[in-house]
C-alpha cells in the first residue's frame, strides 16, 4: 500500500495546505462517519440506503447467543450460506461465509466485536462502481468500474484440486488458507473443464482479479448511480460494491444488489487490473483526491465541520483496540 500511495501523498498534502486540515476527508460524505476513511459502521451505511438496494442485513452484538441470532435470522429471512463481517473493518478482513450453524457458533464465539451477517446474494457478476456527485451539482460522475474476477480454478480431469490451487498463481497465494478454510475434499479430481469458486466474494487481497470494465461507463450507468445515490442522504464520493444478473441489469438498476458502500477510504479499484500503468494510477488517485477535496470544501461551506487531531487519534485507538479483540479463525 506505501509503494502505491506514498507518491501521491504529496499532493494530498498540498490539497490538505489548501483545505488548511489534513482531515478534510471527513466531510466528503457527512452522513458517514469520518466521511468514509477509515472505521467507519457498515451497519450505519445501511441505514442510509433504501432497504431495496441491499441484501438483508442484521446486526449482531458480541452478547447475542446462537438462539438470539438464529431468531434475528428467521425474522430476516435470511438462510445458509450466508456472509458474515466485522461491522467495522476493510479489504476482506474476517468477511467469511458460513454455511451452517456450527460454523456460526465458531465465529460467534472467535469474534468479541460487532458484526454483520448478511443474505448471501449468489447473482454472477460482481463490479466495483466509483462514484461522484459535487454537493450543489444534480449530476453525478462514474470515474471506475471493476469487474471482479473470483478466485477460481478449472478443472483438467488429471489433477487433484489440492494440485490445481498450487499450480495456479492467485490460487497457491491463498494455499495456505483455502486448505485450512474449504469445505471440500482436496484430493477430488474435477472433470476437465469444470469450474470451481475458492472464493465466493470478490476481495483483492483474496486473490480477486480485478479487471478495468471502464468501457461500461455511458449515460444510462451514470444515471442509475445518481438514482441511486441521491437516495442516499450525505453521500458524494465512493465506491459500491455490488452484484448483479447482468450488465443490462446493470445499468437498467435491476436485480443488483449493494453488498457494501465505501466512503472517503475507497479506491478506484480499476487501477489495479494487472498491467495497469504505474503512472496513470497516480494520476487516477490524484484526480479523486481532487473530487474528495471539491466535495468536503462545498460541504465544510454549508457547515459540516473537519474531523479535528484529538478525535483522529481517539478513533485510531479506538481502532487499533477493536482489531485486538478480533482473533483469527
Amino acid at each position: 500500500m506505501w509503494a502505491v500511495y506514498f507518491p501521491v501523498s504529496f499532493y494530498y498534502a498540498y490539497l490538505s495546505f489548501k483545505a488548511r486540515s489534513f482531515f478534510f476527508f471527513s466531510a466528503s460524505n457527512p452522513s458517514i462517519e469520518n466521511g468514509g476513511m477509515f472505521f467507519e459502521s457498515k451497519w450505519k451505511i445501511f441505514q442510509l440506503m433504501p432497504k431495496e438496494y441491499y441484501p438483508a442485513t442484521i446486526f449482531i452484538e458480541p452478547v447475542d447467543t446462537v438462539s438470539n441470532i438464529t431468531e434475528k435470522m428467521k425474522v430476516a429471512a435470511i438462510q445458509y450460506p450466508l456472509i458474515a463481517k466485522p461491522d467495522r473493518g476493510e479489504r476482506g478482513w474476517m468477511v467469511k461465509k458460513i454455511h451452517s450453524m456450527e460454523e456460526l457458533e465458531a465465529y460467534r464465539k472467535a469474534v468479541h466485536i460487532s458484526f454483520l451477517i448478511q443474505e448471501y446474494i449468489s447473482y454472477p457478476l460482481e463490479f466495483s462502481v466509483f462514484y461522484y456527485r459535487h454537493p450543489n451539482s444534480a449530476k453525478g460522475h462514474i470515474s471506475s468500474v471493476t469487474y471482479k474476477q473470483l478466485l477460481s480454478i478449472t478443472g483438467d480431469g488429471i489433477s487433484d484440486l489440492d494440485t490445481l490451487i498450487r499450480k495456479q498463481d492467485r490460487s497457491f497465494l491463498q494455499y495456505k488458507r483455502l486448505k485450512q478454510e474449504l469445505n471440500i475434499n482436496l484430493n477430488q479430481v474435477p472433470e476437465k473443464g469444470k469450474e470451481l469458486l475458492l472464493v465466493p466474494y470478490g476481495n483483492h487481497a483474496l486473490g480477486t482479479r480485478f479487471v478495468n470494465f471502464n468501457h461500461l461507463i455511458d449515460q444510462q450507468l451514470i444515471d442509475t448511480f445518481d438514482t441511486i445515490s441521491k437516495k442516499i442522504d450525505g453521500f458524494y464520493f465512493g465506491r459500491f460494491d455490488i452484484r448483479c444478473r447482468s450488465i443490462e441489469d446493470l445499468k437498467q438498476n435491476k436485480h443488483i444488489s449493494i453488498l457494501e458502500l465505501n466512503g472517503a477510504g475507497a479506491e478506484p479499484a480499476h487501477i489495479y487490473n494487472p498491467g495497469f500503468s504505474f503512472i496513470e494510477a497516480q494520476r487516477v488517485l490524484a484526480s479523486h483526491y481532487k473530487m474528495m477535496f471539491e466535495a468536503a470544501i462545498e460541504n465544510k461551506r454549508k457547515g459540516y465541520d473537519y474531523m479535528c487531531f484529538r478525535s483522529f487519534i481517539r478513533l485510531k485507538k479506538e481502532e487499533k483496540k477493536y482489531k485486538q479483540n478480533l482473533q483469527l479463525i
